[in-house]
């Protein structure tokens, strides 16, 4: 293969990891929406448990219809999966502790604080050093999501008067960010399909271990409908083909472009939430999305197939 198709070839594939990333963005925003309307009805170990169950079967059975991947790659080294499931386990159980008392778009605007710890992570891990234009990106994004959290009060925000949820579910957010450049530092050539099954798979049986009692007395049978329509979009939407999304991607781009569509995020989520009836957020929070868009397009701009 010439050096020209090799380039093309190249770019090609970060194209689609681009695309994966977008549809990820938009997938993603559903959860905090419907997530903020579920958390406070069933506990949040026990609505984590249940998504990874839908997930892992919705991978398995498309394992088995595609017989895509290889089986035989989960039992090397398994030890991944159960860092991998820890990390992705802990994210989902403090996002919906988060959202007991967060909005959907102040957690939303934490979550796009993933990028910045992202590239820290990746290049902890990975030797991927990001170069000044893309710190600068990192910093100006993560400065649109503060605007967001803090509600474009600067007081609060020297004052670092951050809420119990948002607190919380950064926390979460850390491990998510973590897990990015993880997924490439542990990848044995086992595809992404393989890898997202056994991460689902091991991180269920951690949750189900830690959070037992709960989920032994929660009353599933008279669960609100709200839930098991939570249930099952994040257990197929916003687990199964975003841990796809995110597999996928990674192994095309580096971790700080693979979560700057975070950035995204917060914009589907005031489009659904408007949708939903709650209305548009203040021109003074829009001035913080505003510049987390700025920070995803500085990002994107040297990248020909973005």
């Amino acid at each position: 293969m010439s050096d020209g198709q090799t380039a093309q070839s190249l770019r090609r594939e970060a194209l689609r990891g681009h695309a994966a990333m977008f549809l990820f963005s938009a997938l993603v925003a559903g959860s905090f929406s419907l997530g903020a309307r579920a958390a406070n009805l069933i506990d949040p170990t026990a609505i984590t448990v249940a998504r990874f169950v839908v997930a892992a079967g919705v991978l398995a059975g498309i394992a088995i219809f595609t017989r895509a991947g290889r089986p035989a790659a989960l039992l090397t080294q398994p030890w991944r999966y159960l860092l991998l499931g820890f990390a992705f386990a802990a994210y989902f159980v403090l996002m919906f502790e988060g959202l007991k008392t967060a909005s959907p778009l102040s957690a939303s605007a934490v979550f796009t604080l993933t990028p910045l710890m992202a590239a820290g992570f990746g290049w902890f891990l990975l030797g991927q050093r990001p170069d000044r234009h893309i710190v600068t990106a990192l910093v100006l994004g993560a400065a649109g999501a503060l605007w967001v959290i803090f509600r474009g009060d600067l007081q609060a925000l020297a004052r670092l008067e951050l809420g119990r949820g948002e607190a919380i579910y950064l926390i979460g957010c850390v491990f998510h960010a973590v897990y990015t450049p993880l997924v490439r530092k542990l990848s044995r050539g086992e595809g992404p399909l393989m890898s997202s099954l056994g991460t689902l798979t091991a991180g269920g049986l951690l949750t189900l271990v830690w959070g037992w009692q709960a989920i032994n007395s929660t009353a599933w049978g008279s669960l609100p409908a709200i839930v098991w329509v939570t249930i099952f979009y994040v257990g197929i939407f916003a687990s199964a083909i975003t841990t796809l999304l995110v597999q996928y991607s990674t192994m095309r781009l580096p971790s700080s472009k693979v979560m700057a569509y975070t950035y995204l995020t917060p914009v589907w989520v005031i489009a659904l939430e408007a949708v939903l009836g709650q209305g548009l957020p203040g021109a003074i929070v829009l001035v913080g999305v505003i510049l987390t868009l700025i920070a995803l397009t500085m990002l994107l701009q040297e990248d020909p197939a973005a």
